[in-house]
């Protein structure tokens, strides 16, 4: 019997864990067929509004917490495959695709908080940081040009949401325009780029969100 002491607490550590991943995934499910609300959110999860708000107290920590849920369970698994690929553009292309699915899949996200651009500026600079070592894997194999930074792959990425996510956009003419971007990365007869301007750093990224999101 001196071991049944310690189990309520453990099984409350537990519940608190599987209702906060219910309420991510009800999020995910609620947001990615347009418009939702908490409460809808909430009901979809199985649980009351209060516990959503102890888990997630505004509509901005549960989108973060969703974005995260994205990147981990949809994108990083890619990012960790494609590491060690033998073609690091062409897995950096499909990774690229992917996002730009997702986007498109969850366009709910959006418009449920006010500031997504802040948020997904967070999301899409670690999202960059996970993509580092492919990187710097494709440069030492000579299929992605030495002068692009990590940092520049956030700024990229928007490229592409800001003309291949938009409604009515098909998936044949977001493919063919994608490998058109990323011949971009090619090393051979690539101009060099012009030196980065960081004093306003993460503002133009925000900016340009900000214009996605208002198309």
């Amino acid at each position: 019997m001196p071991n049944a002491a310690p189990r309520t607490p453990r099984l409350r550590r537990v519940d608190a864990r599987s209702s906060a991943e219910r309420i991510i995934a009800a999020g995910r499910n609620v947001l990615g067929t347009g418009e939702g609300s908490l409460e809808q959110i909430a009901t979809e999860a199985g649980v009351g509004i209060a516990t959503l708000y102890r888990h997630f107290p505004n509509r901005e920590a549960l989108v973060r917490a969703v974005l995260d849920d994205i990147l981990e369970t949809d994108l990083l698994p890619l990012i960790t495959d494609a590491t060690a690929s033998s073609h690091p553009r062409q897995s950096l292309l499909d990774i690229a695709t992917r996002l730009l699915d997702l986007i498109t899949e969850e366009r709910g996200l959006v418009t449920f908080v006010g500031n997504f651009a802040d948020v997904a500026v967070d999301a899409l600079r670690r999202l960059s940081d996970s993509l580092r070592p492919l990187l710097e894997h494709g440069q030492a194999q000579g299929e992605i040009r030495t002068d692009l930074t990590a940092d520049d792959i956030p700024r990229f990425l928007v490229m592409g949401v800001a003309g291949l996510a938009l409604p009515g956009t098909t998936p044949g003419t977001r493919a063919r325009f994608m490998a058109l971007l990323f011949d971009a990365l090619n090393p051979a007869s690539a101009s060099p780029l012009p030196s980065a301007h960081t004093d306003t750093e993460g503002d133009d990224l925000r900016t340009a969100i900000s214009s996605v999101v208002r198309d």
